[in-house]
C-alpha cells in the first residue's frame, strides 16, 4: 500500500492531486490529507474513499512545528509508512513592497513560516521514512520561485527559498534513493489567488495578475502528479516559464519586462 501525504489537501491543488492518485491507484492507496478546513477534508477524502483509497484527515496549522512534526506522526502510527510527501500548502500575496508600512511588514514572516518552514518541519519529520522506503518528496513552488513578479515580493521570498531549500536535499538524498520533484505552476484557477494578503495583510480577494490563460486545477495537478511518478526533477508548466527561465540567463532584462506584463494595469508600479 502506498501511503501519499499531502499538505494544502483541503482545495485546489492538493485536493485535485488526492481525487487523481485515488482513481490512478484504485485501491492501492493511503493518503493522508492535511489543512486548516475540517468540513473541506471530510468532503475530499469521502471523494478518495469513494474511489476506494484509505485516507485519514487532519486538520492544523501549518504554521506551527509542533502540528507539522505531529502530523507526520499519526501517518505513521495509521499506516506505518510515508512513500510520498507533497509539500503543497501555501499563501498568496500581493503588495508593492513600497505600499506595505513597517507596521504591517509582520505578514512577510507569517507567509515565510506557512510556504516555507511548513515545508521544511515535515520534511524534517518525514525524512527517515521517506528514506525507509526509497520514496519521493515533492515541493510545490511558483513560477514566483524561479523569476522574480513585481507585487509578490513576499510571495517570490518564500518560493524562491523552497527553490534552493529542495534543491540543496535533492543533492544531499541522491545516494539514497529519495528523489525530489520540485513543480513550478503558473497562474492556475485555484482559490490562492485571491486568498492570502494584501499590503495592509488583510484578505487578498484579486490575484493582480493577468488570468486570461490560466491553467485548470485538473491540468496542474496532473502534471504534478505524472512528474513525481517519474521522479523528475522540476516541472515548470508553461511556456511562458520555460521561456523565461532561458532568457533569465541571457537576457535578463526581458524576463523584467515579461514580469511587469503579467500585472493587471492596476496592480502595475508607478
Amino acid at each position: 500500500m502506498n501511503v501519499t501525504l499531502i499538505t494544502g489537501g483541503s482545495d485546489g491543488i492538493g485536493a485535485e492531486m488526492a481525487r487523481q492518485l485515488a482513481a490512478r491507484h484504485q485501491g492501492g492507496i493511503a493518503l493522508v490529507l492535511a489543512g486548516r478546513s475540517r468540513d473541506k477534508l471530510d468532503a475530499v477524502a469521502a471523494q478518495c474513499s469513494a474511489l476506494g483509497a484509505q485516507v485519514l484527515t487532519v486538520a492544523m496549522e501549518m504554521a506551527d512545528e509542533a502540528q507539522c512534526r505531529d502530523l507526520v506522526a499519526r501517518t505513521v502510527a495509521t499506516f506505518g509508512r510515508i512513500d510520498t510527501l507533497v509539500n503543497n500548502a501555501g499563501i498568496a500575496a500581493q503588495a508593492l513592497f513600497e505600499q506595505v508600512s513597517a507596521q504591517d511588514l509582520h505578514w512577510y514572516e507569517d507567509l515565510m513560516k506557512v510556504n516555507l518552514w511548513g515545508s521544511v518541519w515535515c520534511t524534517h519529520a518525514a525524512l527517515p521514512h521517506v528514506k525507509a522506503s526509497r520514496g519521493r518528496i515533492v515541493a510545490v513552488s511558483s513560477l514566483s520561485g524561479l523569476l522574480g513578479v513585481p507585487g509578490r515580493t513576499a510571495y517570490a521570498a518564500t518560493k524562491f527559498a523552497m527553490t534552493g531549500f529542495f534543491e540543496a536535499l535533492r543533492a544531499e538524498l541522491k545516494p539514497s534513493g529519495v528523489s525530489v520533484t520540485i513543480a513550478y505552476p503558473g497562474v492556475v484557477t485555484t482559490n490562492i489567488r485571491v486568498r492570502g494578503y494584501n499590503a495592509e495583510g488583510r484578505p487578498l480577494g484579486d490575484s493582480g495578475l493577468k488570468e486570461d490563460d490560466a491553467m485548470s486545477v485538473e491540468e496542474c495537478a496532473r502534471l504534478i502528479v505524472d512528474g513525481m511518478e517519474r521522479r523528475q526533477r522540476d516541472i515548470v508548466m508553461t511556456a511562458r516559464g520555460k521561456i523565461g527561465r532561458f532568457l533569465k540567463l541571457v537576457a535578463p532584462s526581458v524576463v523584467d519586462d515579461m514580469a511587469l506584463a503579467a500585472l493587471k494595469d492596476e496592480a502595475r508600479p508607478r
